[in-house]
């Protein structure tokens, strides 16, 4: 019994994921492919990946937002959760990593749910709200670059329709939240949003120890 989150070894999350996980073969591909590149740690884990793609099944969404694409593990997990008219809104500004997660979703057979924009997020999320498509989605996965991440969440706020979900990652940033030695722009940042979150009473949220921290936002009516 314990009245606090567990704090995993090397050996029990393995066991997390033998007795949890059930990748698809062509996930597992991806995320192999992506463990060669310089930056492996930009994806999220596997059973992050999972647990997003139930969250989409659970809310019954069909229409997403997705901040930071990288080699396009999460839209590739969501996607595949996603009814066949589905759609994933994918903003990155990096064409060599979203030509791999190009590849991967066309091998799975989703690239016609995937709108893929490489432009800076926040001016095509600005673009949308100018053509008014406040509440038109209806779940929103936030992983760029840190130091926007609140300009992000308030774009995908108004985006989202009440009731939707915005999930952000990286809001443990590997411990260095709690570290006051740590004061670049990213974790300030990250500290800074977690901390407008806490009291935000447009959203009722979570914070998910999953992967890197993992907050859930749901908009409030």
């Amino acid at each position: 019994m314990s009245n606090q989150t567990l704090n995993l070894t090397e050996d029990l999350y393995q066991y997390l994921l033998d007795v949890s996980l059930r990748e698809a073969a062509i996930l597992r591909a991806l995320r192999e492919e992506t463990a060669g590149l310089p930056n492996a740690n930009m994806q999220i884990a596997p059973e992050q990946g999972q647990f997003m793609a139930m969250l989409v099944q659970l809310s019954g969404a069909s229409r997403i937002i997705e901040v930071g694409v990288f080699t396009g593990y999460s839209s590739l997990a969501v996607g595949l959760a996603l009814p066949h008219d589905g759609y994933v809104l994918a903003c990155d500004v990096s064409e060599e990593y979203t030509n791999i997660a190009r590849r991967y979703w066309q091998q799975a057979g989703i690239n016609h749910k995937i709108d893929l924009r490489l432009a800076p997020a926040m001016e095509t999320l600005s673009a949308l709200i100018e053509q008014g498509q406040q509440a038109d989605f209806d779940f929103a996965f936030i992983d760029a670059d840190k130091e926007n991440y609140d300009t992000y969440y308030e774009h995908c706020l108004s985006l989202l329709r009440p009731g939707g979900l915005i999930a952000v990652d990286n809001v443990l940033w590997n411990g260095s939240v709690i570290n006051p030695a740590k004061q670049d722009v990213d974790t300030v940042a990250i500290r800074a949003f977690n901390e407008k979150l806490v009291s935000d009473e447009r959203v009722d949220i979570s914070l998910v120890p999953i992967g890197d921290g993992l907050t859930l936002a749901r908009k409030r009516q």
